[in-house]
């Protein structure tokens, strides 16, 4: 085994999981896939006990959870200006115009109030298990006065729920067995 140099090197830690609710946060980095017609922001926590909350996930899971996704879709632009709007309320200096000249990478260090509802889905292994999503954005301000609503958790619908799935009959006259 090579040198590992654990002298230099501290201990993970426990942190405590981020929870539902809201929470001031800075983008991180912005990119426009432009064939789909959709942003790939990644935010991280940027104030309270859950600072820089990604950013430590990242160094201990090696994996980036603060990002969403928002399209600029037709049909899905008055979510997208739900987020510019939050943007320039919480950023006095930020601008945004309609003549297509804008440049994702302005959005690159603005503050935004994010709102985490948490969902239930299905794990890789089979069993139910909860995470975060971004289920609406705030100014800042009314993050930090507590003016949102958390949702309530995201339940997936219970197998009995689900529609009966049609099982085609096979013909075996043609096997030869």
């Amino acid at each position: 085994m090579r040198a590992l140099g654990l002298s230099r090197v501290d201990e993970a830690g426990e942190y405590e999981k981020l929870t539902p609710g809201g929470y001031v946060c800075t983008i991180t980095n912005v990119e426009d896939v432009r064939d789909k017609e959709y942003l790939r922001v990644d935010f991280d926590v940027s104030e309270g006990k859950f600072k820089d909350y990604y950013k430590r996930l990242n160094e201990v899971k090696n994996f980036w959870g603060g990002r969403m996704v928002r399209s600029y879709k037709e049909s899905a632009l008055p979510f997208f200006k739900s987020m510019i709007t939050a943007i320039r309320k919480s950023n006095s200096y930020f601008r945004w115009s309609d003549d297509g000249q804008n440049d994702e990478k302005n959005l690159l260090g603005m503050k935004i109030g994010l709102i985490f509802g948490e969902e239930e889905y299905i794990g890789n292994d089979g069993t139910k298990k909860t995470r975060l999503y971004v289920s609406g954005m705030r100014s800042v301000e009314s993050i930090r006065g507590n003016d949102f609503i958390v949702p309530d958790l995201k339940v997936l619908k219970e197998e009995k729920d689900a529609p009966a799935k049609k099982v085609t009959p096979i013909d075996d006259d043609d096997l030869p067995f």
